[in-house]
């Protein structure tokens, strides 16, 4: 049975059977969300086993690119009338220039304002009378947006992202009023947010030269010195066809597609686009240790993090295998690290790991953990010391590595399952250097992982490394 026909097999069954709209997942879980049930599992590992690698596909994306540079990506799924149209830019926060931390994201606000043709919030209305929605984003590495719609409307939503690509208008007006909004998000989603405040902190710990250590929504001082001509020509060297992708996944054909873009944006002339700076990381020699004491915190917390290769940056040969042993480490209830620390040690009411090799520079390994009380973080900081050396000296066994495996293609089968996963998935790798092909042979990269490949990949990253320490405590009461 091919493939993709024996994949929405899987999927159609398990979603009438088991799913329901609580039972969703997505590519970036580290398991199936909480209700799923055991038998779906059964079904999804039983036909993955009978899968040969070598024939896995993920999405089935097709690409193609305009005269312009202009790169696009279809993802056809015709069971719903519905499409999902997601531009990504290639600039985000690590382009941005000295001084002026913040402004990708500012940008991002702003082109939702005006442009020739539109007034200062008609993007959004039209979007909302055409019965679609949208939302935008910004990473260290890009800017997206996206709009989930009818079919029969695409073709509106394209028309107005292809004008505002070219066309926005910034003046003073709009660009102060929309500053104090930014300036409201960063009180809102750090200033009040011990944690968030303790992230940020963390992130420029973790990187001592790469510009991840600055926070995506900026520096306050550094969003208020933004300047109207710092705005414009940010805007004015990056938002171009050959510095954007878009994707389009849902009841969509690649001829379709193709005519679209053409008529939208293929008639947007290319321009020459800044040198990107590809910033490098000196080698890094000491531990270093951040702690937060707040009175708005009830529950200690604790995170260590190791700064490892990603994609496309650093020893990229250990990314899939470090995607495996993240799953191994804390793949659940049946993980090494809650059955140690939650279930047989009982130090914690919670851990876990995390690891995400989608981004242009290097990444971080992190561990986090609950305490059950502020005495107890010594105590978890031993336990996880302790399995960190456990891995390094026993390694892995190859049910863990192939239970691991199974998971994590279980998590690619379901990201078919919606518009929006795949826009973002083959987006966020495209716009960091990496192929259409790449995202399609994740399965079989993931599925040729050894046990030890894994144990080369933990010493590789963990073996007399330099880690970053972060404590997030209640505040001492007078």
């Amino acid at each position: 049975m091919p493939f993709l026909r024996l994949v929405s097999w899987v999927v159609a069954i398990s979603h009438f059977r088991f799913l329901n709209e609580r039972y969703r997942c997505d590519m970036t879980s580290n398991w199936l969300r909480p209700g799923f049930a055991g038998a779906g599992l059964v079904v999804i590992f039983a036909f993955l086993a009978q899968v040969s690698p070598a024939t896995a596909t993920v999405f089935n994306g097709k690409s193609f690119s305009l005269a312009n540079g202009l790169q696009v990506v279809v993802v056809s799924n015709h069971r719903v009338p519905i499409v999902t149209h997601m531009i990504y830019y290639r600039v985000g926060a690590i382009d941005e220039p000295a001084g002026q931390s913040g402004i990708a994201h500012f940008l991002e606000h702003l082109m939702f304002k005006g442009t020739k043709t539109t007034a200062p919030g008609e993007f959004s209305a039209i979007v909302a009378r055409n019965g679609g929605r949208e939302n935008a984003f910004t990473t260290p590495d890009a800017t997206s947006y996206f709009q989930s719609i009818a079919r029969d409307r695409l073709e509106v939503v394209m028309r107005i992202e292809a004008d505002r690509m070219t066309n926005l208008v910034l003046t003073g007006e709009v660009i102060e009023p929309e500053r104090q909004v930014v300036l409201e998000e960063r009180r809102s989603r750090v200033e009040n947010k011990p944690s968030s405040q303790l992230r940020e902190e963390a992130q420029a710990a973790l990187y001592l030269n790469h510009p991840y250590r600055k926070p995506v929504i900026g520096w306050e001082h550094e969003i208020r010195a933004l300047t109207h001509e710092q705005i414009v020509d940010f805007y004015d060297k990056w938002y171009a066809p050959n510095n954007a992708i878009v994707v389009m996944s849902g009841d969509i054909t690649v001829a379709d597609a193709r005519t679209l873009a053409e008529k939208y944006y293929g008639v947007i002339p290319a321009r020459p686009l800044p040198v990107r700076q590809e910033w490098r990381e000196p080698p890094q020699r000491t531990d270093r240790r951040v702690e937060l004491k707040h009175p708005q915190v009830q529950q200690p917390s604790w995170t260590l993090r190791y700064l490892t290769p990603s994609y496309a940056y650093g020893d990229t040969q250990h990314v899939y295998a470090l995607q495996v042993l993240e799953a191994i480490l804390s793949g659940g209830a049946t993980s090494r690290l809650y059955k140690s620390l939650v279930v047989e040690q009982q130090v914690a009411v919670s851990t876990g790991a995390w690891y995400s090799p989608s981004s242009r520079g290097p990444t971080a390994f992190g561990f986090s953990a609950t305490p059950r009380s502020v005495d107890g973080i010594a105590a978890v900081e031993v336990a996880v010391s302790a399995e960190i050396a456990r891995l390094l000296k026993n390694g892995v066994t190859e049910d863990e590595v192939a239970r691991a495996i199974a998971r994590l293609q279980a998590n690619a089968i379901f990201a078919r399952d919606s518009n929006l996963a795949p826009a973002r998935t083959l987006g966020g790798a495209l716009v960091i250097g990496r192929s259409v092909d790449d995202v399609e042979s994740w399965p079989e990269h993931i599925g040729a992982v050894t046990a030890t490949a894994v144990e080369d990949a933990a010493r590789a990253v963990f073996e007399d490394r330099p880690t970053v320490t972060t404590l997030l405590l209640p505040a001492q009461k007078s």
